[in-house]
């Protein structure tokens, strides 16, 4: 004899027009489907990384550095545009990193390489590969543990915006770095690589809200800072990136030896 309880089941897979295993292949289906603008945004920012390493190969450095910034810019869009849209996803998270290890480690790495890192041999190819590990390390912990209103380390954006400007400048005179250039790039390749994965603080720009009301002389002073921008592009964006990658050992520094720092630090912990 059937119960209430299997009839209600009966009924309703009836209505569902198929069995429960059916209702469920359907549900994986649904779910089996991607965002397409975000994701779209991502490819663009991935497709940027692999022609700033075509483009260091061929020996264009300038457009190689101009494709770096290009990943920057489009990896900003795609993660506001997801927020903007609702359209946050586990894929595009994931799809988001791979696109981010390929634009600011390995290209970066490469571009460095190519232009400068090679003439050192072996200790060249070294330095750059430290580079890549680390933005490898440094994405890898942002995205098990996260970051909100501080990141923890450089992010990798940023380093590749400090390698990007370097080859940028230097090569518009036309002609790669050799001798100590070549051995003053190794040094910075190697030390940015290694704020990446430094423990410092970082403020996040992600904090910003760009779809509030501010006042007017914010936007003044957002157009004054475009204009300074536009003035000498590679020099300025090297001088801000520096600024900001040396922004974090300088609070370390600061928060501990300033008077009563160890007593903070102590409360911190």
């Amino acid at each position: 004899m059937v119960d209430e309880t299997t009839v209600r089941s009966i009924a309703a897979s009836g209505h569902r027009g198929g069995s429960p295993a059916d209702g469920s292949a359907t549900d994986r289906q649904r779910r089996r489907g991607v965002y397409l603008l975000p994701n779209l945004i991502t490819t663009a920012a991935l497709f940027a990384g692999f022609y700033a390493i075509v483009a260091a190969a061929n020996g264009d450095f300038v457009k190689a550095a101009l494709a770096v910034y290009s990943a920057f810019i489009l990896d900003t869009l795609d993660g506001r545009v997801a927020r903007w849209t609702r359209s946050e996803s586990e894929f595009g998270g994931e799809y988001d990193s791979l696109s981010d290890m390929v634009a600011f480690g390995v290209a970066p790495a490469l571009v460095a390489f190519f232009w400068a890192l090679s003439s050192l041999g072996q200790f060249g190819w070294v330095f750059a590969f430290v580079y890549m590990a680390c933005a490898g390390l440094r994405l890898a912990r942002f995205n098990t543990k996260g970051d909100s209103a501080s990141f923890t380390g450089l992010a990798s954006p940023s380093a590749a915006a400090i390698i990007a400007s370097i080859v940028w400048i230097w090569s518009e005179g036309g002609s790669a770095a050799t001798g100590l250039g070549a051995v003053a790039m190794a040094l910075i390749t190697g030390a940015v690589g290694l704020l990446m994965v430094s423990q410092f603080t970082y403020y996040s720009p992600k904090e910003l809200d760009l779809k509030g009301r501010v006042p007017f002389l914010t936007l003044v002073a957002a157009v004054l800072i475009f204009a300074i921008i536009l003035i000498d592009p590679p020099r300025v964006l090297l001088a801000c990136f520096t600024v900001y990658a040396l922004s974090g050992p300088v609070m370390y520094l600061w928060h501990k030896y300033r008077p009563g720092g160890a007593d903070s630090a102590s409360d911190v912990e």
